[in-house]
């Protein structure tokens, strides 16, 4: 199993970027079936899941994103994350992985995110 993020760069206070994540290989209960995360780690914090959505497309957030971050799948094998009015707090590293309990050996490279004031 791989997941390959992409989408990140550098944008401006309040500005906008669209994530992906293609997730490759089987997953023992089929990718739409399974409920996949957003999450993202600044440096010197912890890994924190900002976003998840279910199988049946269900989706909660984290409060800090509430309202400015969606996310969203496709039934292949694709999980989305559309970021807006983005902050400085937002900048860290996104990846994506099952959740709430992510399976820690397939992290991907993940993606950065620079917010610049």
């Amino acid at each position: 199993l791989q997941l390959v993020e992409s989408g990140g760069g550098l944008v401006q206070l309040g500005g906008s970027l669209a994530l992906s994540c293609v997730v490759s290989g089987s997953l023992s209960s089929g990718f739409d079936r399974v409920n996949m995360g957003w999450y993202r780690q600044a440096p010197g914090n912890q890994r924190t899941l900002v976003a998840q959505i279910s199988g049946g497309g269900v989706t909660t957030y984290a409060d800090s994103v509430k309202g400015r971050f969606t996310i969203a799948r496709d039934t292949k094998n694709t999980i989305y994350l559309q970021m807006n009015n983005l902050k400085p707090e937002d900048a860290a590293v996104y990846y994506c992985n099952i959740a709430p309990k992510p399976l820690i050996n397939i992290w991907g490279q993940g993606t950065q995110v620079t917010v610049s004031s």
